[in-house]
């Protein structure tokens, strides 16, 4: 199963292009493959679902969901996103599932709209895409956030967005033919910018006050994980109550978005743990594509079923990785359901 398939719903649109959004494909704007992709919720996203060997997908707003957004329609916008969400998971459950947009904008709102997608639409988490403006994911404001998730039980999935225009100019700016941009994205520049903001949630004590909080990360960590043995030394500067590699044991889950990387995997493993290990391919934004034939950002044809089939651990082990963990992680919100829906609708991946 895939817990960060991506969607751009016409609520959504509409209100980006309201606010000066760039429409672009990458958004779900236009007729290009990848934005057909991110607009369907029916056939062709199965049709593609069963070409990756992905029997269940979780989905999300594309980033950066209503957090670039005014607090007023952060919230509406959320909710009317929300609901139609779980209108297309009713429509196919054995097939569906979603991760809540949440109006971060208006701090006050954001967890009361995590209690009603929980409590009333049954869905699992939430879908969190770091900075909200120029606040960090780290900011008081957001604490009755994290405590309402802590309480509910329910994880919430960080996906990152671009950085702030100054980062931008500074770092990835005067390359040649496009580069730039690209770097600043999905290249390299999201996952530094996120990985800062699991870094000053860890520092700022986040995970002090909320210890039962469960957050996920994707694209392998966000690049921090490469550097605990290093950015550890901040742990008495910090006053941690814990070594720095133990809220990533403890308080994350990880995923790798779509990058078939054995390398990423086995790192993954040795720091966190097969039993702390999701799975996602990142759709649609890792179907097809194959730059110069580039092999490693490609979960079409199959690809993101085999590499987890040949990956380096045991049957049990891809078992949890592909579906298990995810149903120990959240399978008491969908036991709850009130038709009766249960972790039995969740196919495991075939054992290699």
């Amino acid at each position: 199963m895939g817990l960060e398939e991506h969607v751009a719903l016409p609520v959504l649109l509409d209100a980006w292009a309201k606010a000066g959004v760039p429409q672009i494909p990458q958004l779900g704007f236009g007729d290009a493959p990848v934005a057909r992709r991110l607009r369907d919720v029916g056939e062709q996203r199965l049709t593609d679902m069963d070409d990756q060997g992905v029997d269940v997908a979780v989905l999300s707003l594309a980033t950066p969901g209503v957090q670039n957004l005014a607090p007023a329609d952060a919230v509406s916008v959320a909710r009317e996103a929300n609901d139609a969400l779980a209108e297309v998971v009713k429509t196919n459950p054995q097939r569906f599932q979603a991760l809540a947009a949440i109006p971060t904008p208006s701090p006050e709102a954001a967890a009361a709209e995590l209690e009603r997608v929980v409590g009333q639409l049954r869905f699992r988490g939430a879908m969190l895409y770091g900075r909200t403006g120029d606040k960090p994911a780290d900011a008081p404001e957001f604490d009755d956030l994290y405590a309402t998730a802590e309480r509910l039980r329910v994880p919430l999935h960080f996906h990152p967005q671009t950085p702030v225009q100054a980062v931008q100019e500074a770092y990835y700016s005067g390359l040649p033919h496009g580069v730039g941009p690209a770097l600043a994205t999905a290249g390299l520049g999201w996952y530094y910018d996120l990985g800062v903001q699991y870094l000053r949630m860890i520092f700022s004590g986040v995970f002090d006050r909320h210890p039962d909080l469960q957050v996920i990360a994707g694209h392998w960590g966000e690049v921090v994980l490469f550097y605990l043995d290093h950015v550890g030394f901040l742990q008495e500067m910090a006053k941690l109550e814990r070594p720095l590699a133990d809220y990533f044991r403890q308080n994350f889950w990880v995923a790798g978005s779509g990058t078939v990387s054995e390398r990423y995997l086995r790192w993954t493993a040795e720091v966190v743990g097969t039993g702390r290990m999701l799975y996602s391919t990142d759709y649609p934004y890792t179907f097809g594509l194959r730059p110069d034939g580039f092999p490693f950002v490609d979960t079409s044809g199959g690809v993101a079923r085999s590499f987890l089939e040949q990956a380096p651990f045991t049957a049990e082990e891809k078992a949890a990785i592909g579906s298990g963990n995810w149903e120990r992680l959240t399978g008491h919100v969908g036991l709850s359901h009130a038709d009766g829906l249960s972790s039995a609708v969740v196919r495991r991946p075939h054992p290699r």
